[in-house]
């Protein structure tokens, strides 16, 4: 389905880890996108970004505005596939089906907490890599050592951390050199790892996460929620009533 122009799959946890896993067990290269109302945005302001988007194999809405969207636009019955949900459940099958798992992105002692209360839950998990690159542009040398590694780790499914739109142009540009499917999820080391608080769930159903999370870091998401919530709100309702009137017609 397109929402502002964004291809964004109807989907559910269960078919996309049934999907993930069965590339994961292929050894494919892929990757997967979660979206939500920043990412939409991020992608209509950028057309570039547009077809990195376009071009995942799997896109999944990740925010409940993308979802209400949906169920309006022929998907009465989508669910919400939200990324750190996503990676739990992906880590469960991973360990249940021994896939290698890794995860890139964030700082080694976000990962750190994050390897530990991974293992401590799921006994039979192999993390066969983890990486925090440094906040600085990557030299030649440095990136084909770290595709090296990943690809010699034998990650099957490699979990990237690396922030909207930097994780998604990242998988995109490594799609075909890192044997592994690549799912970007966001703030999801930080939640699991109790580095950063999670929106209560209600805030979550409700889809006021955005509104938690901005009252929680106001300074570097400010300019996200207040710019990109708005101009989406408009041109969503503009989408929506633009199909009511070719129906009609």
């Amino acid at each position: 389905m397109r929402i502002l122009g964004v291809s964004v799959h109807p989907t559910s946890y269960q078919a996309a880890v049934k999907q993930i896993t069965s590339w994961a067990e292929m050894k494919e290269s892929r990757y997967v996108c979660v979206s939500n109302v920043h990412m939409i945005m991020e992608a209509y302001d950028s057309q570039s970004f547009m077809q990195v988007v376009n071009s995942a194999d799997l896109v999944t809405p990740d925010g409940m505005p993308l979802v209400w969207m949906m169920r309006r636009l022929g998907a009465p019955s989508q669910e919400r596939v939200y990324g750190p949900e996503l990676m739990i459940k992906l880590i469960e099958a991973s360990a249940q089906s021994s896939i290698p798992i890794g995860f890139y992105g964030s700082s080694s002692k976000v990962l750190e907490s994050l390897r530990n209360r991974i293992k401590k839950e799921y006994h039979a998990i192999n993390i066969a890599y983890s990486f925090g690159p440094p906040f600085r542009p990557l030299s030649d040398e440095e990136h084909t050592k770290i595709v090296n590694e990943i690809n010699s780790s034998g990650v099957r499914i490699l979990f990237v951390g690396l922030g909207c739109p930097k994780q998604e142009r990242w998988m995109a540009q490594h799609k075909s050199k890192i044997s592994a499917v690549m799912v970007g999820v966001g703030a999801a080391f930080d939640f699991y790892a109790g580095a950063k608080p999670q929106a209560p769930a209600w805030m979550q159903k409700g889809g006021l996460e955005w509104l938690y999370r901005l009252l929680q870091e106001p300074r570097r998401l400010g300019k996200r929620y207040l710019y990109h919530n708005p101009r989406f709100m408009v041109l969503a309702l503009i989408q929506f009533l633009s199909k009511g009137q070719r129906n009609i017609g």
